[in-house]
């Protein structure tokens, strides 16, 4: 029975990967990312023109609605939180007085998703804002920081042995997601990051573009612990604040580094009079279904996902306010539509269904993703793999694949055996350091205990140097990355992406054959909630 499945399933793949065509990829991402949907920002009109496209182009492939009242939307009720720029936060010392200017040095929200909002409090350096006892680390070590402002550097403590936080690669104790959460969890007023590039890998350019502008939150549930405000200053107004104080920004990052770290109170209180637009948002994730061929796999499903969403209209840059998103997503939703396409023109379907999700609000947290798993099409124990597309890049062919997490599932073997048939090579994250994994769309997923990870295109373009990559690479993250710079070129290659589509269909065709379901590996920190959602269904 395997070996037919199989067989049927190499026949399948095939099929649906003639029917795959860079040409549709590139016309997708041209359309996507084009100056009328104004940067497809979650709650504008720009965004609702994206869905209306995704969900029509999902209707022309021929997959069924997944949505809500048999359509292929999914309603994600939303909060707009809205910062008014006037807004200044000033820090207080017996010393002295800083005053902090909206965008040049700071930015924030609120979480309690309220219009006013009035700060003082005592701020507290509390290192990396980190309790991880898998580690032995803690960054509180019992002092209550209930009411106070906590002060930290995103990142976790550097290290080189993969025992200790995973060496170098990030884990998700270094997020600011993390942070925020951790902060409101022991009833913090507020928490603000000192921003550096290294410790964020990100230029200050890229917090001011997502935190300047509306932020999007789920809803919040009566008595949810929430910060008052949860905030980004400047490396230079860092070292100011921490100087009014008497202590170097250096020394401060050295200590925070050490194992027996301990809060330090600052003597400054922290004042603000907050004020924000607060509205509410009815977005939409976009959901087509491919129903399976055999009657009782068809309940489960194999998932394949992209976010439709960028940071819309915002400060403008050379004159350009429109913030496009043509590599960052409309690349990853071309993928999908394309792929949405070629599976569901196959004539017989592979055994379990195939589920093509378009998410919303990605930008702002992975909301889309968090909550399609609170309210999935597929039951999660019925959800055999999620593959997530994000942010590829049109540079032509690659000899080499990525898939970082991928090797924690059961179905790494096959990952790799799909690969060897395509002719790909896997490569590692080339910047584990960056924390990725936890920066996209299948994170919630995994979490929740589905087996999920990105997949894209690796590094080694053919008839390029890595030298020429690494700058192109290099220029896209520095001068590009969530800038309205980020537009469809006329000259991108989309072989690639046509090859990475043809990839992912084999790869999830032969998991929707399988007998058993995949799971996390043995000791993953994500295989027990994947062994009780089995055990549920």
């Amino acid at each position: 029975m395997i070996t037919v499945w199989l067989l049927f399933g190499l026949l399948c793949s095939t099929a649906a990967a003639q029917d795959v065509q860079a040409a549709r990829i590139r016309a997708h991402t041209r359309f996507l990312s084009h100056d009328l949907l104004e940067g497809r920002g979650v709650g504008t009109r720009g965004g609702d023109l994206a869905t209306e496209y995704i969900a029509t182009q999902f209707a022309l492939a021929g997959l069924k609605p997944g949505g809500d009242n048999e359509t292929f939307f999914q309603a994600v009720p939303l909060v707009g939180v809205s910062p008014d720029p006037t807004t200044r936060l000033e820090a207080i010392h017996a010393s002295g007085r800083l005053e902090f200017a909206w965008a040049k040095d700071f930015v924030g929200v609120t979480e309690t998703q309220r219009a006013e909002v009035q700060l003082d409090a005592e701020a507290i350096f509390v290192g990396h804002g980190i309790v991880a006892p898998e580690y032995d680390w803690d960054d509180f070590k019992g002092v209550d920081v209930k009411g106070k402002i906590l002060i930290l550097f995103t990142n976790e403590p550097p290290s080189t042995d993969p025992r200790f936080f995973q060496g170098r690669a990030l884990t998700y104790y270094g997020r600011w997601t993390y942070k925020y959460e951790q902060a409101a969890r022991l009833g913090a007023a507020g928490c603000i990051i000192i921003h550096t590039p290294a410790t964020a890998g990100y230029g200050w350019d890229v917090v001011r573009n997502s935190w300047g502008k509306e932020n999007m939150q789920m809803r919040l549930l009566p008595g949810a612990p929430a910060l008052q405000f949860a905030g980004w200053v400047t490396s230079e107004a860092g070292a100011r604040l921490l100087a009014l104080s008497g202590h170097k920004m250096e020394e401060l990052l050295a200590e925070a580094d050490k194992r027996e770290f301990r809060p330090t109170p600052l003597g400054i209180r922290i004042r603000a009079s907050l004020r924000y637009g607060v509205r509410e948002v009815v977005s939409r994730n976009v959901i087509g279904i491919a129903p399976g061929s055999d009657p009782a796999l068809s309940q489960e499903a194999v998932l394949f996902t992209a976010h439709w969403d960028h940071l819309g209209i915002g400060t403008p840059v050379n004159g350009d306010p429109i913030y496009n998103g043509a590599l960052d997503n409309a690349t990853g939703c071309a993928l999908l539509l394309e792929m949405a396409h070629a599976w569901a023109a196959l004539e017989r379907k592979p055994r379990r269904s195939a589920v093509f999700i378009a998410l919303t609000a990605e930008e702002s947290g992975l909301l889309g993703s968090e909550y399609y798993v609170r309210r999935p099409v597929t039951p999660l124990g019925k959800t055999a793999v999620a593959l997530n597309f994000d942010a590829l890049y049109p540079l032509g062919l690659t000899s080499d694949i990525t898939a970082p997490g991928a090797e924690r599932t059961s179905i790494w073997p096959l990952l790799q055996s799909v690969a060897k048939r395509r002719r790909f090579t896997i490569s590692p994250d080339p910047r584990p350091e960056a924390g990725s994994y936890f920066r996209s769309d299948h994170f919630p997923l995994a979490r929740a205990g589905v087996p999920a990870f990105s997949i894209g295109l690796g590094r080694n373009f053919l008839g390029r140097s890595p030298e020429a990559t690494a700058e192109i690479l290099k220029t896209y993250g520095e001068k590009h990355y969530h800038q309205p710079s980020d537009e469809f070129r006329s000259d991108w290659d989309f072989s690639g992406l046509e090859a990475l589509a043809r990839f992912a269909i084999a790869f999830n065709m032969d998991v929707a054959n399988m007998d058993a379901l995949p799971t996390w590996n043995e000791g993953d920190e994500y295989q027990p909630i994947r062994q009780r959602s089995l055990e549920a269904h």
